[in-house]
């Protein structure tokens, strides 16, 4: 596809039985790279908070930060699907503000549509966010802003009561208008049941492979980030190792004189 890709085409995968690709991104060079390749989605996450600077958690980054981060995203003119997450307190205080700050991700940032963590209990703000025509992609399962309330990073819907909770939370969500729902950290099973109801796309993370997409976080297939290692996490490439020589050999050879050498000076 050559035409830059909307909540239509994503949506249209599902009713074709296309798997969708969804990548996080949080700069101008990655984002070329990814969108060479032919990335559906690209997620401007709040996991730029961890991977990028070092937070422990999500909690921490800010509005601001998203802003930065999706318009350095955006200066690739990207043809993949750009969507944003809307960071703690960003949605959470009151509609109006929830409002504010989702038209902010696509009025300054650029971003094509945004994301929020939560099911039936954010069912009214992703309906406001919606009802303004900016289009919302839900977050529900294993919720990185909830960490606190669910006592860390633990696989959701495992007993019977949290699988109604969570099938419970997708029917709100889509009903709220949501254009597709990530599912995170939850038995393939509950995924499958999920995707098979929904007329959505599910974008499954740590949910099993039935969902209508996956997406991971860049750094983690990189093997970029060294903070945690989840299970659903497959390192495609170990960039580490990559860097670390070619640091290694740039620090040796400043140190024995022979970098810089005729060809790569002045005369």
């Amino acid at each position: 596809m050559n035409r830059k890709k909307t909540i239509l085409d994503i949506q249209k995968m599902k009713a074709d039985g296309e798997k969708i690709s969804v990548l996080t991104c949080y700069d101008y060079p990655m984002a070329c790279i990814m969108d060479s390749c032919g990335i559906d989605v690209i997620l401007v996450g709040d996991s730029a908070g961890v991977v990028v600077a070092g937070h422990e958690n999500t909690l921490p980054v800010t509005m601001d930060e998203m802003v930065f981060h999706t318009q350095a995203v955006m200066r690739a003119q990207p043809k993949a699907l750009v969507v944003t997450d809307m960071p703690f307190l960003s949605y959470q205080i009151d509609e109006a503000s929830a409002r504010a700050n989702a038209g902010r991700l696509i009025k300054e940032a650029g971003s094509a549509a945004v994301k929020l963590e939560g099911g039936a209990n954010v069912a009214g703000v992703i309906r406001t966010i919606v009802d303004m025509d900016v289009p919302v992609m839900a977050h529900i399962g294993l919720t990185p802003q909830s960490i606190h309330r669910m006592g860390g990073y633990r696989v959701q819907g495992k007993r019977e009561e949290q699988a109604e909770q969570l099938l419970d939370d997708a029917r709100a969500v889509e009903a709220a208008g949501a254009f597709a729902v990530v599912l995170e950290g939850i038995p393939s099973r509950l995924a499958r049941r999920i995707t098979d109801e929904l007329s959505i796309p599910t974008i499954g993370i740590g949910a099993g492979p039935s969902c209508d997409g996956q997406v991971l976080v860049i750094h983690d297939i990189l093997g970029l980030c060294e903070k945690y290692s989840p299970k659903f996490v497959k390192k495609y490439a170990d960039v580490k190792t990559v860097i670390a020589d070619a640091v290694a050999n740039y620090i040796t050879e400043v140190k024995e004189g022979s970098f810089p050498d005729e060809g790569h000076s002045f005369i």
